[in-house]
């Protein structure tokens, strides 16, 4: 029998200069403790490792490193973490360098050593992080790299033997004409070999960052909403009409080049994440380190595969999702997270009822849908009927199809896709 499938996410938060849009928790002034930190992160993974029956429950698929800027720091810190993680996956169903490996690169910050080191430590995927081709874009949103620096980047991983390569981009900037994104569109498309996967990213406007406080201050103006719709619907059309399968809302991809962690992620598979502020689904409980470099790097001197262990004993009982809720083993579940609580922070614990309601949600970012099929196979019970009032709301107002074995967003829908997906919060 073939053990559940797993992902890895490695959180790396250091990065030279902070974007002005960003709001994840990275960090540009604390790179004096990028050795503790890599120390503390192998203690985590040794945590979740020092429980027997982990591999014997699980099989790890992908191991995805983001940031932060990952390629900011010494490739060494990388390097080092990758071989633990081989060491202590050699008894794993999928063979290391058979799973899909990404790392998360930033121009002006990778240089030849660095790729080539990544490569012998069996990464296989590149994500590069371009947003424009315009250069006096990126400026203006905080990218410390121009556009030459990114074809430099590009050329030298595809001479190092990269040819797995995500390039990102972005739409609803600040002054970014439609113009602008054409251009960028027409450079990526036509680069020698081409980016086997391209993810498209809409602006959005985080409280508390650099670029909102800009706009409020009314130094940079917030996009029109038709116009920035009008640069998505452009990009899709391009895109598929140069190639790529457009798979998830934002991502586009040449045949069978999808983004396999993502893909586990929207079809609810479990992961783990190590580092700070990472995040981890298992069991039905989604957790969560804290948020600090400091407090992260002190937890991960007290012994917590115990804690690790009472999160996974129940995943390890069963791998199916068809018997009917047991009220309780969710008590003792609840028992269980109390005493987690102290390292990690609990973000839900999910009875029967949020996992289809969530399968649904993370579905529908899909362009294919909700396969009907699946969820019965999940779940026994048919999503048409289940959600019956939601999915007949859905329907009328154009937000949602239904054809064949597929519940799907409509065009209109992918427009409108908060408001399909607040039906199944």
């Amino acid at each position: 029998m073939e053990n559940k499938e797993l992902g890895i996410y490695i959180h790396i938060p250091f990065c030279q200069h902070k974007c002005d849009y960003c709001d994840f928790i990275s960090f540009s002034n604390k790179q004096n403790m990028v050795k503790g930190y890599v120390e503390a992160m192998k203690k985590e993974i040794n945590s979740y490792f020092q429980n027997k029956d982990f591999l014997d429950s699980y099989n790890i698929t992908t191991i995805y490193i983001g940031g932060g800027t990952p390629s900011f720091i010494d490739s060494q810190y990388i390097v080092e973490i990758m071989e633990l993680l081989e060491m202590k996956l050699i008894r794993n169903q999928t063979k290391f360098e058979d799973m899909e490996i990404t790392i998360e690169v930033n121009p002006g910050t990778v240089n030849q050593k660095k790729l080539e080191d990544y490569k012998k430590a069996k990464i296989n995927r590149l994500s590069i992080g371009l947003q424009s081709t315009n250069n006096s874009i990126l400026k203006e949103i905080g990218r410390i790299h121009s556009f030459e620096q990114f074809l430099e980047t590009y050329r030298l991983a595809n001479q190092v033997g990269f040819d797995n390569i995500n390039v990102d981009l972005m739409i609803g900037l600040p002054n970014q004409r439609i113009e602008d994104v054409k251009e960028s569109l027409n450079e990526i498309i036509n680069l020698k070999p081409a980016p086997t996967h391209i993810s498209v990213y809409s602006l959005i406007v985080e409280e508390g960052t650099v670029i909102a406080q800009k706009i409020e201050n009314h130094q940079l103006e917030e996009m029109d909403e038709d116009l920035e719709r009008n640069m998505y619907w452009y990009v899709k059309d391009t895109l598929e009409l140069n190639g790529y399968k457009h798979y998830e809302i934002s991502n586009f991809a040449k045949e069978g080049k999808e983004s396999k962690h993502n893909m586990n992620c929207w079809l609810q598979k479990e992961y783990i994440g190590i580092g700070v502020a990472a995040h981890s689904y298992i069991n039905g409980i989604r957790y969560a380190n804290c948020e600090t470099i400091e407090e992260y790097i002190d937890n991960m001197k007290v012994e917590n595969s115990e804690l690790i262990e009472r999160i996974l004993t129940n995943a390890q009982r069963t791998d199916t999702e068809k018997n009917i809720e047991n009220s309780r083993r969710d008590e003792e579940k609840v028992h269980k997270i109390k005493q987690i609580e102290k390292i990690y922070e609990i973000e839900e614990v999910q009875n029967l009822e949020d996992k289809k309601k969530e399968y649904m949600l993370l579905g529908l970012r899909k362009i294919e849908g909700v396969q009907i099929s699946k969820f019965k196979e999940k779940f026994i019970d048919n999503p048409i009927f289940l959600f019956r009032k939601e999915l007949e709301k859905l329907v009328n107002e154009e937000l949602i199809s239904i054809e064949g074995d597929y519940i799907k967003l409509t065009n209109k829908g992918l427009d409108l896709a908060n408001i399909v997906w607040e039906e199944f919060i």
